[in-house]
């Protein structure tokens, strides 16, 4: 994968210019690439950061916030259920293991 010298990652339900024509299944497709690239894997730290940076020109925050709204779309369930469904479990896994720590020990005389 060669960087894209295209517009980084566009905002959450938007469409940017530049961006590309929408693919099948409502994606378009600077979102088809997101979703080809969250189904590599990383060997070494802060090398997934560093090809973030370097393919979609943005900071890992925002390519995750992005890649979070995608993953909530219909249409991104229809083009690649199985990556989808995974990259859900891990956020809600992920946010389960935060909500204990938030709320502290004495939330549970509310």
């Amino acid at each position: 994968m060669t960087p894209d010298p295209a517009p980084a990652v566009s905002p959450p339900g938007g469409t940017a210019s530049g961006e590309g024509p929408a693919q099948p299944a409502g994606l378009t497709r600077r979102e088809h690439e997101m979703l080809a690239f969250e189904r590599q894997w990383w060997r070494h730290a802060g090398a997934k950061e560093t090809a973030i940076r370097e393919q979609f020109g943005v900071p890992p925050t925002r390519y995750y916030q992005v890649l979070n709204a995608l993953v909530d779309r219909p249409a991104a369930l229809a083009a690649d259920p199985l990556l989808v469904r995974r990259l859900r479990r891990l956020r809600s896994a992920r946010r389960q293991r935060r909500s204990p720590h938030l709320l502290g020990k004495g939330s549970s005389a509310l």
